[in-house]
């Protein structure tokens, strides 16, 4: 059985990664075991957990995972395709491959913001970074 990772941050690419998956799973000749994952970003910068309770701040962390991962668990939902939900809080890219390391994933379906290479080199992107973290195939969708 397949092991997939979707990263999912509630943006129109991450719909398409969704669109994407749901064609190329007829392709499949054994079901997929198949996770959606959102990394939040933790709050940088001012020591967040001085004026925000640790409850407060995860519930928040919680509930806009649940905001990101809902157009994706929807379309899953109506093409009857099973997944599990995950959501964690850290650099998105850390995230994703530590995620891909500790459930021996077989490959990560992600979306790109579509930067050049250049603007990607100069800029950083998830996709980027994970590409160097991870020794799994990865499949970007634009």
């Amino acid at each position: 059985m397949a092991k997939l990772l979707v990263a999912v941050d509630g943006s129109e690419n991450s719909a398409r990664v969704i669109d994407f998956l749901v064609k190329e799973s007829a392709l499949y000749k054994a079901p997929i075991e198949l996770h959606l994952l959102n990394a939040q970003m933790t709050m940088g910068g001012v020591n967040v957990k001085m004026f925000i309770s640790t409850d407060s701040l995860n519930q928040y962390y919680k509930e806009e995972g649940e905001k990101a991962l809902a157009p994706a668990k929807a379309k899953l939902d109506a093409a009857k395709i099973p997944y599990t939900p995950h959501i964690s809080v850290g650099d998105p890219a850390d995230v994703i491959a530590a995620f891909v390391k500790s459930q021996r994933c077989d490959r990560i379906v992600m979306g790109s913001r579509g930067l050049g290479a250049v603007s990607g080199l100069v800029l950083g992107s998830v996709a980027t970074k994970v590409l160097h973290l991870t020794q799994v195939p990865i499949t970007l969708i634009r």
